[in-house]
């Protein structure tokens, strides 16, 4: 049976879908011009009938922070801009893994090792990815979540190493189209961004790459964004939306670029475009969402969220994620790290201030902004 949302646009998108077929750039643009409501409830379908039900939630480290010479303009760790942050040397395996037990206690099915900088480089620093190697095996051997990376650019036979060792999913986000691209960044361009995402995917690791919503992009972008990463071929697409940070680029804006209904919007294009991928919401939602709507995007395909801090900014408590995913009728995923999310929130909720402020820096940290 046909679903009909009385928007033909939007009816023969999801018939489409649900025939197996991929929409194209034309399609894309066309449904980000229909009304959010449509929209909404006919990717929420596509997500009903190809999902599982559920919403994954994942969790970062930020695992060396500070001092990269990139300068994407979102990003408070860039050596380009003046913004406060702490800034250390590559953690401790020990440390990484710490902080993995704390998102497996939090529900995360999956959990990523983040380095903001151009790429960790077994050439010219061979005793931090040694350490960078050992993390991965540490998480890998002593917990249930997924192991995941996300060390910037890649070699060959970097991204056959971390393939090798269980690197589940390998994160490295396009962040926009390859149009707008060199207005956020300048010292690197989209297309070592994609070559990074095809040398991790021929070695045999999945994708999770994605975008920043709010910089300034149009519509247009954010359709051809999602089409570079249909051509790459991705599993989960984390979904951004700026926080600016002050000091950075972009941090001079009171408020990101878009709007909830928008990002919303968005949401459910990017689930129609990627019908069988994560459409992850991750950093930003905080305070680009007003309290009572952090649901809307799970009500418009979204099933996958990056729980807890990001790299350099506060996120939510994974208590606080579940409620929000229980809102919108689904589950939290426990496929792969098998916890109970009843217990979770009633753990949550008889926790005090110390013992919370000691879970949040223990669980860490996209500004995926970065």
């Amino acid at each position: 049976m046909v679903h009909e949302t009385g928007n033909r646009t939007v009816d023969r998108a999801v018939a489409r879908v649900l025939e197996g077929e991929t929409l194209d750039r034309r399609d894309g643009l066309a449904l980000m011009a229909q009304p959010v409501a449509p929209l909404a409830e006919g990717a929420d379908h596509v997500r009903a009938r190809l999902g599982d039900g559920t919403v994954d939630a994942c969790s970062i480290v930020n695992a060396k922070a500070g001092n990269c010479a990139e300068d994407c303009g979102f990003c408070a760790q860039s050596v380009h801009f003046d913004t406060g942050i702490d800034t250390y040397d590559f953690l401790d395996p020990e440390e990484i893994l710490d902080a993995a037990k704390q998102a497996e206690r939090d529900g995360a099915q999956r959990f990523g090792i983040v380095v903001a900088e151009k790429g960790v480089s077994k050439e010219k620093r061979p005793e931090e990815w040694a350490e960078v190697v050992r993390a991965v095996r540490l998480v890998r051997d002593e917990t249930d979540v997924a192991v995941d990376a996300s060390l910037g650019i890649l070699t060959e036979e970097e991204a056959d190493v971390l393939a090798s060792e269980g690197v589940d999913h390998y994160n490295h986000n396009v962040e926009t189209s390859p149009r707008f691209f060199p207005e956020i960044v300048s010292t690197h361009s989209f297309e070592d961004r994609v070559r990074t995402l095809e040398i991790a995917k021929e070695a045999g690791m999945d994708l999770c790459a994605g975008v920043i919503l709010g910089m300034g992009e149009s519509p247009t972008d954010r359709v051809d964004a999602a089409i570079a990463l249909q051509d790459v071929g991705v599993s989960s697409l984390p979904v951004n939306v700026l926080n600016p940070v002050e000091g950075t680029a972009l941090g001079d804006r009171d408020e990101a670029l878009i709007s909830t209904e928008e990002t919303v919007k968005t949401i459910a294009v990017y689930r129609l475009l990627h019908p069988h991928a994560r459409v992850r919401l991750t950093g930003g939602r905080e305070v680009n969402f007003a309290d009572g709507e952090e649901h809307l995007p799970f009500e418009a395909g979204a099933d996958g969220v990056l729980t807890g801090d990001y790299l350099t900014t506060e996120g939510q408590s994974a208590a606080e994620d579940i409620r929000t995913i229980e809102r919108a009728g689904l589950e939290p995923n426990t496929a792969v790290n098998d916890f109970d999310p009843a217990e979770l929130k009633a753990r949550a909720d008889g926790t005090d201030d110390a013992d919370a402020a000691v879970g949040a820096a223990a669980s860490s940290t996209e500004s995926t902004n970065d």
